[in-house]
C-alpha cells in the first residue's frame, strides 16, 4: 500500500516508457540499432523543444495554441525574404520582430485584456497563417537558400547525433534550472497555482504572463530553423497537421497538470521518451498513419481525462475559463 501511494503519473508513465522500450528492444527488428535510437531522439527533439514553452505556458495556467503556426509561417517568411534576395541578417531581424510582436500580443491580451488563452492563441494562429500565405510567401514550402547557414545546422552532428537533439536536452535543462532554482521559476508557480494570491503578495503576475508568451513564441521560431534546416526547406502545411496536440499530448502525457502550477522539465522529457518510441514503434510495425493519429488521440484523451482526476480544477480556474 505504501508502494501504491507513491505513484503518480509521471511515475506510471515512466515505468509504461520503460516496457514499452524493452518490448521494442526485444521483438521489433532493428529497433535498438545506434541509428534508430538516434532517429528516435531526433524525431522527437524539436517536438520536445515545442512542448518546453507549451509546458512553461501551462505550468503558468494558460495554454498556446499559435506555436505551431509561428514555428512555421515566421521560418517560412525568413526563408522567402532570403529567396528574394534580402541579406540573410536583415530578413532574421525582420523575421524575430515579427515573432516578438505576436508573443507579445498574445501575452497582451491574456494578462491585461483578460481574454481567455485558448481563443486569444488560436485566433493568432489562424491570423498569422493567412496573412503570411497570402502576402509574404508564394508557395507552401519554402525552400533554403543556397549556401545560408541553416544548411550547416541542419547536417551538424556532435559523436554522429544531431545537434537538436542537444539543443533540446540544453533548453530542457535550462528551463528546469529557471523554474527550480530562480524567483522568476518560484512566480511561475505561484501565479499558475493561484494568480489573483499571487498579485495581492506582490508579485508581477501580468508582465510575467506575457514574458512566458514572448519566450513561448522565440522557443517555437527556434524549434522552426531547426525544422527547416533539418529538411532543408519549411512547409507551411505542417500548420494544418496533428503536430500542436502532439505538443499538448507530450506536455500532458508526462504529468503537467492543466490546472496549473505543477509539473516541470522532467515531465517533458518522459512524455517526449513515450510518444517518439510508441510512434516509431507503430512505424516498424508499419500502422497507417489514420491508426497512428487515432491513438494518440485516445491517449490524449486519457491523460486529459486523468490529469482532471488529479489536477482537479478549482473554481477560481473555472471562473477564468483559461484553458
Amino acid at each position: 500500500m505504501g508502494f501504491l501511494r507513491t505513484l503518480n503519473q509521471e511515475r506510471i508513465v515512466f515505468a509504461i516508457t520503460v516496457l514499452i522500450f524493452v518490448i521494442a528492444s526485444l521483438t521489433l527488428p532493428g529497433f535498438f540499432s545506434t541509428d534508430n535510437l538516434v532517429a528516435i531522439m531526433r524525431s522527437v527533439s524539436v517536438l520536445g523543444i515545442l512542448a518546453l514553452g507549451m509546458a512553461l505556458i501551462i505550468i503558468g495556467r494558460g495554454i498556446d495554441l499559435s506555436m505551431v503556426a509561428i514555428m512555421a509561417m515566421t521560418v517560412a517568411w525568413y526563408l522567402q525574404m532570403m529567396n528574394n534576395g534580402m541579406s540573410s541578417s536583415s530578413a532574421l531581424l525582420l523575421a524575430l520582430a515579427g515573432v516578438i510582436a505576436i508573443g507579445l500580443i498574445n501575452g497582451f491580451l491574456v494578462a491585461y485584456a483578460e481574454v481567455p488563452a485558448i481563443f486569444v492563441t488560436l485566433a493568432t494562429a489562424s491570423f498569422t497563417y493567412g496573412l503570411v500565405r497570402s502576402q509574404m510567401i508564394d508557395q507552401d514550402a519554402v525552400p533554403i537558400p543556397a549556401g545560408s547557414w541553416l544548411e550547416d545546422l541542419g547536417r551538424l552532428r556532435l559523436a554522429d547525433v544531431p545537434i537538436e537533439v542537444y539543443l533540446f536536452a540544453a533548453l530542457a535543462l535550462l528551463g528546469f534550472l529557471c523554474l527550480r532554482y530562480t524567483k522568476w521559476g518560484r512566480y511561475v508557480y505561484y501565479a499558475g497555482d493561484n494568480p489573483i494570491a499571487a498579485r495581492n503578495s506582490g508579485m508581477p503576475v501580468r508582465p510575467m504572463m506575457m514574458l512566458r508568451y514572448l519566450i513561448s513564441a522565440l522557443i517555437a521560431f527556434a524549434a522552426g530553423l531547426l525544422t527547416a534546416g533539418s529538411l532543408q526547406s519549411m512547409n507551411t502545411r505542417v500548420v494544418n497537421s496533428t503536430q500542436l496536440y502532439d505538443i499538448v499530448l507530450v506536455t500532458v502525457i508526462g504529468g503537467i497538470g492543466l490546472s496549473g502550477g505543477k509539473g516541470g522539465m522532467r515531465n517533458v522529457l518522459i512524455g517526449a521518451a513515450l510518444i517518439g518510441i510508441m510512434l516509431n514503434a507503430m512505424t516498424i510495425l508499419d500502422i497507417p498513419l489514420l491508426y497512428q493519429n487515432l491513438i494518440k488521440s485516445a491517449i490524449l484523451l486519457a491523460a486529459i481525462i486523468f490529469d482532471g482526476v488529479i489536477n482537479p480544477r478549482d473554481e477560481q480556474t473555472a471562473q477564468q475559463g483559461d484553458i
